[in-house]
């Protein structure tokens, strides 16, 4: 693919929000999944013997530059890459370099496992991304094994080491909070991010897809876990704001913010400012809701233009429910597809 300009920045550029929920929420957040595909089989995320899509039903990186395009155009100045794992698609870091020279894209944040960035930290920095979002659920490599099926843990090491020497702006862990499997780490974990420099979120886990174990089991919420890591570390409330949906804590004499993602014991509903793409095009405006706009007929249609597209969008706007009625207790999970196929 042909090289690019040097990247512009656009961060000033004040684009006039157009869509807006029933509500009264704004969208300002577009959460793009690049791929289904992942080298991890994370036991919360996806089943062990996943079938992938075929690459046809997959967008291509045209597509989603278009679709990212029309979301900027409607006011998104926000963008986050996910998959599966975004940086096992081959050529993403074009797309990053297309996403962050559109004029009124504030932010380019990435979300991945860190598999990859040993060998790739250093060019994704030089296009554009001044964030990143990691995955890590333990640092223990057995643990880390079990969890994934497939993961390496030095090699997801090895991939922070690399985006610390790179030079992200921010660099942040995301644990998910796993009764019985990791719950004995939460301050391990927190003294490694205070240790680097880097920040940390902790997340409930969210019943989505049909696994094999009880979530109501292994379901911990921050209630019970932030007044641990207040007690250990003097966690100080923070008004720090990412433009997603975790709250933050200060650790005191460090450059460290302690996160937390709570979609069951503290709903962010109310102040929801993002919707998601999966890597087939299908628009969900809420993660923990069914409903959906497939916007890849009209990216494959010859006759239906950028004005069709962004009115699909607007339209969207209509079936974005109030909130995500998550419930650990079900026996089955009301949302069946899981986190990989809507990003994560």
């Amino acid at each position: 693919m042909a090289s690019l300009p040097p990247i512009v920045d656009h961060s000033r550029i004040d684009t006039p929000v157009r869509l807006v929920d029933h509500y009264g929420r704004a969208i300002r957040y577009l959460r793009l999944s690049v791929t289904d595909r992942c080298d991890f089989r994370c036991t919360y995320c996806m089943a062990e013997d996943m079938t992938f899509l075929p690459r046809k039903d997959v967008l291509s990186l045209e597509e989603c530059l278009r679709v990212v395009r029309a979301f900027v155009t409607l006011g998104v100045d926000k963008v986050r890459l996910t998959g599966g794992e975004p940086l096992v698609r081959k050529n993403i870091v074009w797309l990053m370099e297309q996403v962050t020279a559109l004029p009124g894209v504030r932010e380019l944040v990435l979300t991945t496992n860190g598999s990859q960035l040993a060998k790739m930290a250093q060019e994704i920095r030089a296009a554009g991304v001044r964030r990143i979002n990691i995955s890590i659920d333990t640092l223990n490599a057995e643990r880390f094994r079990a969890i994934t099926r497939t993961g390496d843990l030095a090699k997801v090491l090895a991939g922070i080491d690399a985006a610390l020497a790179a030079g992200f702006a921010r660099i942040k862990l995301n644990t998910v909070m796993l009764r019985g499997v990791n719950d004995d780490e939460f301050e391990a974990l927190v003294a490694f991010a205070i240790g680097r420099g880097i920040d940390i979120s902790f997340i409930e886990e969210m019943p989505l897809g049909d696994t094999d174990y009880v979530r109501a089991d292994t379901f911990m919420s921050q209630d019970e876990v932030l007044p641990r890591l207040q007690a250990r570390f003097g966690l100080v409330a923070s008004d720090a704001d990412s433009g997603g949906p975790a709250r933050y804590w200060q650790v005191p004499g460090s450059a460290t913010q302690v996160g937390f993602i709570s979609p069951h014991s503290h709903n962010f509903c109310d102040r929801c400012n993002r919707v998601r793409v999966t890597a087939t095009g299908d628009l969900f405006p809420c993660l923990g809701q069914n409903d959906m706009l497939p916007l890849l007929p009209l990216l494959r249609d010859p006759a239906s233009g950028d004005d069709a597209l962004q009115a699909a969008i607007r339209h969207s706007m209509g079936i974005k429910p109030l909130g995500h009625d998550f419930d650990v207790q079900r026996p089955t999970p009301k949302v069946v597809r899981f986190m990989s196929v809507t990003g994560g």
